[in-house]
């Protein structure tokens, strides 16, 4: 065996290691491990049920152009242009200064949202590799089901004990 041998058996093992590596830092990290990179003023949090399911409408919703909102900006632009649906605001934003404020938009405006805790995972919920710090999911005919049971759950977790 030469070494060009060697060296062709041992390339597709160290990138199979490598990609193993990435993906475990979305999927390898418990819930509650997430649980504790998040902000203090990250509340409500959704429960884990609970933001599986939400990851599983923000998947239906990216497959409809105009009906999930992604990012700061955009989101924030449409919610003062009057756009209504689910806010979902991720609970690991550093600095948590340039979202702070968007909560009490929310609120204003009766706008149901909650935090989850990684804003990788709904970024990857969205199909995309980076991480997302919010997405608006407005109502539509193909997901109603769970948009409505999703909305109920948000509506209880923020109010008050």
């Amino acid at each position: 065996m030469t070494k060009k041998d060697k060296q062709i058996k041992t390339e597709p093992e160290d990138e199979t290691e490598v990609m193993e590596v990435d993906t475990s830092i979305v999927k390898g990290s418990s819930y509650e491990d997430k649980l504790n990179n998040v902000s203090i003023i990250a509340n409500p949090m959704a429960s884990k049920k609970l933001t599986k399911k939400i990851y599983k409408l923000i998947k239906k919703a990216a497959k409809h152009k105009t009906y999930l909102r992604n990012g700061l900006n955009d989101v924030q632009k449409h919610i003062r242009k009057g756009e209504t649906g689910l806010v979902v605001f991720a609970g690991d934003v550093t600095p948590i200064e340039i979202m702070c404020h968007l909560p009490a938009v929310c609120e204003d405006k009766d706008i149901p949202y909650c935090y989850t805790p990684s804003r990788q995972d709904i970024g990857v919920a969205m199909g995309v590799k980076r991480g997302s710090l919010m997405v608006l999911i407005k109502e539509h005919p193909e997901y109603k089901d769970l948009y409505d049971e999703i909305k109920k759950e948000m509506v209880k977790l923020a109010l008050p004990l």
